[in-house]
């Protein structure tokens, strides 16, 4: 009886001088995502937030992640569930009305403005935000304005016009920052990429015919079908007037590394990526990279995630642009019952990744 008495003394004096024990008794919410803690007794583990009932530092147990937590045997507790939706739909309501603010602003919002906007200090706002959408506020006002600048350059007569209506109050402003706005000249984006030298090439992989385009700034298309020629053609509308340039043998080495992502998707891919799209699409775009290697999510799930839960047809329309297969996991949404929906690039391709990745 003295030594399990002594053995318990040594277990909660190691918990008390441990500093995350400082943070389950303050309840911090700034360690949540840092780690959880763990309660023998119960068998359930809480974020450092949760206001569950504090347990002795004898029962407890550190853990540096959930899942960590789960597969040492303990599931997640009932309350701190709970606790968790409320500050996922709390968060999203925040992210959704600084996101009205900015896309309604004639320029960009302060930090400091956002902030004050939705009642939280500027450091807490900025990792709500970022968290929530993948993006900072001021890379998603800039990608809202960059999908403002595209519309308009369809639209408008004149640059200057596209530029002023988009929100800009110079265009020396614009131009400054316009190649990366838009991947190009805007002169050359509103001729469909003409002079815009983009690298390609057309090979193989264990789910078919498989196309990799580069522009300077990285990947630009990760295009899959059964028929080579379409491959091309769909390249060309995407850029109709764009230099397209058979790749030569150094360009071989970033198809491989690509078609080695298609065949084992848990490697990932270590190549720059040209990602052009709208701040939705944008949005939608990050949370498909939040989702695991092996999971899925449903159109409803992600729609949430982005603080929209109405959207979710927008979303699934986010999904359908995509034009970086498997690079921009698409293939992992799924329906709300779980059933495979429609794939850009077919229907069984999307069933054979999601197994690769259960399998990985």
């Amino acid at each position: 009886m003295k030594k399990r008495t002594a053995l318990l003394n040594d277990k909660a004096s190691h918990i008390e001088q441990d500093p995350r024990w400082q943070a389950v008794l303050a309840r911090d919410p700034a360690s949540d995502g840092k780690f959880v803690y763990a309660v023998r007794t119960t068998g359930v583990y809480c974020q450092p937030s949760s206001p569950t009932r504090r347990p002795k530092p004898a029962n407890v147990e550190f853990f540096d992640t959930a899942e960590a937590a789960r597969n040492a045997g303990y599931r997640p507790s009932a309350r701190a569930a709970a606790d968790r939706m409320t500050v996922t739909a709390q968060h999203a309501s925040i992210v959704s009305q600084a996101c009205r603010h900015i896309e309604s602003a004639e320029a960009i919002p302060t930090l400091n403005e956002l902030a004050a906007l939705v009642g939280l200090s500027p450091f807490h706002f900025h990792r709500v935000f970022t968290s929530t959408t993948g993006l900072s506020p001021r890379s998603y006002a800039l990608a809202h304005r960059a999908s403002k600048v595209r519309a308009q350059l369809g639209r408008n007569d004149t640059i200057t016009d596209a530029i002023y209506d988009a929100g800009f109050n110079s265009s020396s402003r614009f131009y400054e920052t316009s190649t990366a706005i838009l991947g190009m000249r805007p002169t050359q984006f509103r001729a469909g990429g003409v002079n815009i030298d983009i690298r390609f090439a057309v090979g193989e992989c264990s789910l078919g015919a498989i196309l990799v385009a580069q522009s300077h700034q990285g990947i630009c298309a990760i295009l899959m079908s059964d028929n080579p020629d379409q491959l091309a053609r769909d390249l060309q509308d995407q850029f109709p007037k764009a230099n397209l340039i058979g790749g030569d043998s150094d360009f071989e080495q970033w198809v491989a590394k690509v078609v080695g992502l298609i065949e084992a998707p848990a490697l990932g891919l270590s190549l720059p990526l040209d990602v052009q799209g709208t701040a939705f699409q944008k949005r939608v775009w990050q949370a498909l990279l939040a989702i695991p290697v092996g999971e899925t999510a449903s159109y409803s799930q992600i729609a949430a995630r982005i603080g929209m839960p109405k959207a979710v047809r927008a979303v699934a329309s986010a999904c359908a642009a995509n034009h970086l297969a498997v690079a921009i996991p698409c293939h992992r949404v799924v329906r709300s019952d779980g059933a495979l929906s429609g794939y850009r690039w077919g229907v069984e391709r999307k069933r054979e990744l999601l197994e690769r990745e259960r399998n990985h």
